[in-house]
């Protein structure tokens, strides 16, 4: 599916985010072009085929042989995609920085399997989330583990940030456990900005049951920092354009 700026609503489900620093440091700059949505559609399906693997293998309780040959088939998969790696600091062929755009984001990113991936919305300057957390991010049995809950408030209040137009770094995250978190259920992901001094962003953000929003499981507080030019340099002066 495509949408009417040409790019692919399948292969992303977050809108732009200005990041922190970006514009002070010469990235390259990128042009969407159907080549590069058919690659990003491509990487997408490739993180869904993955998360539904690595889920399905932490779930599984096939025999023994079965674990080893699934074993062997990841391995030689594995010599296939490492054919062309791009170097550290190089940017992928599927991310803008300008615009914030990276499908191998950890949270957001639908090409990356560690990913939920966790889907966002700016609804009047309010960042919200919504993801569902599998075997993946298991602590406690049938819980999520509470620093994947910290990583999920930490990127939705960043995309708050973005939103309000003061794109910063974590400068200090804290989370407050009400209650344990479930998995294999809906979840709904909130961040607003509620004060600016200087360079710093003051962000509260909460996760909650879709079913039950009235009702915070996990609370944060955060403070954003804009970066000065040297700062964005010394940070991401070293990242480079990808290869040809």
């Amino acid at each position: 599916m495509t949408a009417p700026d040409g790019s692919s609503t399948e292969a992303s489900n977050v809108p732009d985010r200005p990041l922190a620093g970006m514009r002070h440091v010469e990235v390259p700059e990128v042009r969407l072009t159907p080549e590069l949505v058919e690659r990003r559609e491509a990487v997408a399906e490739l993180g869904d085929a993955l998360r539904d693997l690595t889920s399905q293998a932490i779930g599984s309780e096939v025999e023994v042989e079965v674990l080893r040959r699934v074993a062997t088939d990841a391995r030689a998969l594995a010599v296939v995609l490492a054919e062309r790696r791009r170097r550290p600091g190089e940017v992928s062929t599927v991310d803008d920085l300008h615009r914030g755009q990276r499908p191998f984001n950890p949270v957001v990113g639908r090409g990356n399997p560690v990913a939920p991936p966790m889907t966002v919305e700016i609804v009047d300057g309010v960042a919200i989330g919504s993801c569902t957390l599998d075997w993946r991010y298991e602590g406690p049995p049938t819980y999520a583990h509470g620093g994947v809950s910290a990583m999920l408030l930490d990127q939705i209040m960043g995309y708050a940030t973005a939103a309000a137009g003061h794109p910063g770094v974590t400068g200090r995250l804290q989370v407050r456990y009400r209650s344990a978190v479930p998995l294999d259920v809906p979840l709904r992901l909130e961040a607003s900005l509620i004060d600016v001094l200087g360079v710093r962003a003051a962000v509260e953000g909460s996760i909650r049951l879709a079913a039950e929003p009235g009702a915070s499981l996990v609370e944060a507080e955060g403070r954003f920092l804009a970066l000065r030019p040297e700062q964005a340099d010394r940070l991401f002066g070293g990242i480079s354009e990808h290869a040809d």
